[in-house]
């Protein structure tokens, strides 16, 4: 009985686990395979898939998916970068403050800050459009021009996260022992230096940590395209993530739906493993 009693205090975890999170995965795959256009759904293999590489809304979704990865994640990093450094530095009173601060736009519920960003770009009476006119620039039609909707999402995601790495990357730094700066220090090495050969090697773990789920998070955006811009204006900020909510949730085509969602995770996993194997260690 003793070696039983472990399986039993995790089997109703494991029921859950094999209920809500397993049989979902397994079935969204064989969902894939059947055409669910016709009633009742039978099994054609290649129409979902093939379909995938024809689809021009696909491509645009991808596109668009992608142009968001390669903009806004670098520069989310980046800035969460030198905020932890800011917040690092010895110089810097109210700590607790500053690191509460940038941490915050996460607590905030993602309806609450969309629909905030929705009325500072609004093009009538939007506060960046007014600040814009008080500077004597005309202002820009935020949410339904092709090149201002998207700078508004990426804006978007960029003041939600960027605190959240931070703090991430604060940890990182504060793991790196104060000795190696001062050897640093006493081989002559200034502030670029250290930065370069003390905290970028030290933190570089907790660096592709922040990718990866980067990476992954925006392959998967949903919430602020599907509340700020709604994919628009003529698709020009549709994402994968809210492509599988419209073919799934508004056309009710759970098989094209369920191959959407299995490319997002074949990229996402691709990804992952090109930044692995990248930045791995020597």
């Amino acid at each position: 009985m003793r070696t039983k009693a472990p399986y039993l205090f995790l089997a109703p975890y494991l029921f859950f686990f094999g209920l809500f999170w397993a049989w979902p995965i397994v079935y969204s795959f064989y969902l894939s395979f059947l055409n669910t256009r016709v009633y009742p759904w039978r099994l054609e293999p290649l129409v979902n898939w093939g379909r995938l590489l024809q689809d021009p809304f696909f491509a645009v979704a991808l596109k668009n998916t992608l142009f968001i990865l390669a903009v806004q994640v670098p520069l989310m990093l980046a800035l969460a970068l030198a905020f932890a450094l800011a917040l690092n530095s010895t110089l810097l009173r109210l700590k607790g403050f500053y690191r509460f601060a940038f941490f915050a736009p996460v607590v905030v519920g993602a309806v609450a800050y969309s629909a905030v960003f929705r009325l500072l770009f609004n093009t009538e009476f939007g506060a960046v459009n007014a600040l814009l006119r008080a500077l004597g620039h005309p202002g820009y039609d935020w949410l339904y021009a092709p090149g201002p909707a998207m700078a508004v999402i990426v804006l978007a995601l960029t003041w939600r996260w960027t605190g959240y790495n931070a703090i991430i990357l604060l940890a990182g730094l504060q793991a790196i022992p104060r000795e190696l700066y001062e050897a640093a220090a006493i081989d002559g090495a200034g502030p670029w230096q250290q930065f370069r050969h003390v905290t970028l090697p030290g933190i570089r773990p907790v660096l592709l940590f922040c990718l990866v789920l980067s990476i992954i998070g925006t392959l998967q955006l949903f919430t602020e395209p599907f509340l700020i811009t709604g994919g628009g204006p003529g698709n020009a900020t549709m994402t994968l993530g809210l492509y599988l909510y419209q073919q799934g949730f508004r056309s009710f085509n759970f098989g094209y739906a369920s191959t959407i969602a299995y490319t997002v995770a074949l990229l996402a996993a691709a990804f992952s493993f090109v930044q692995l194997r990248l930045w791995r260690e020597r």
